[in-house]
């Protein structure tokens, strides 16, 4: 039976209030100043994709199993701040002590946090935790690569090789989930011009159910779970959408039914 987990995901856009502060790059307009630094990061690196402490987070998504329910939601307002958002995350960890679960969170979603989290002056004493107020935490601690509080199925799966790595979008399409829905990373940038922030939380919500849905595949294959185990797991999930009245969720319910019927039909033959 599966305790308290917590997949997550974030989207980030370039930081160009840093970006302005860095590189004295005053006076121009946002798309202007990420344009400005993509250049430079191209430059300096042969890659316009920006160093990870000039991401700046705009939604925090978290797929939450607790007590034999399922929430689905993005992390506070969408008017708060990053460091809100961010606290509100460390809260949730000190809250319910979960397993996190991620895909390239160690490599990319975590680290942001870290960074943005120190630079917002955020508190996150459970978390960081190596065992200095918790003996158990020194051995099975947030942190550690190898630990299982926080489980990066990317890395895992890829058996800590980046060559072996694989996108969460072809993994989950492979295993007759739904995807993404709604948009794509590379398009966050430009609905975040736009003020369609609401789109954004909303794809990233999708992400982190998608996340927790190969998790939940994950603890089959180790044994964690046998098939009426998983069943009834992914059942909870069919059930927290199906209550749900966001449009989006409701959506990616439809689509994962429809995606799995295909998926069974294609066995079949």
């Amino acid at each position: 039976m599966l305790g308290t987990v917590l997949a997550f995901d974030i989207e980030t856009v370039p930081d160009v209030e840093g970006g302005r502060r860095l590189y004295g790059l005053d006076g121009l307009s946002d798309e202007d100043v990420a344009r400005a630094m993509a250049h430079k990061r191209m430059q300096e690196r042969g890659t316009d994709f920006m160093p990870l402490h000039l991401h700046r987070a705009v939604a925090i998504s978290v797929t939450l199993r607790h007590q034999n329910q399922i929430k689905v939601w993005t992390l506070g307002d969408p008017d708060e701040s990053e460091a809100q958002m961010i606290q509100r995350f460390y809260d949730g960890i000190e809250r319910y002590m979960p397993t996190l679960v991620s895909w390239n969170g160690g490599g990319f979603d975590l680290p942001v946090m870290h960074y943005r989290g120190l630079i917002g002056a955020v508190n996150a004493g459970r978390y960081w935790d190596w065992g200095d107020d918790d003996r158990e935490f020194k051995w099975n601690n947030y942190l550690g690569r190898y630990h299982t509080r926080h489980i990066d199925l990317m890395d895992v799966l890829a058996m800590y090789q980046p060559r072996a790595n694989a996108p969460l979008e072809d993994i989950a399409v492979l295993m007759g989930l739904p995807g993404k829905m709604g948009m794509h990373g590379s398009k966050v940038w430009e609905a975040y011009l736009a003020g369609d922030i609401v789109s954004i939380r909303n794809y990233c919500e999708t992400d982190a159910l998608n996340t927790y849905l190969v998790y939940l595949r994950f603890c089959a294959m180790r044994g964690q779970l046998d098939a009426e185990g998983l069943a009834a797991e992914e059942a909870l999930v069919h059930e927290a959408l199906q209550a749900s009245a966001a449009p989006h969720l409701l959506a990616f319910d439809e689509a994962w039914s429809s995606a799995r019927a295909e998926a069974d039909i294609s066995r079949e033959d």
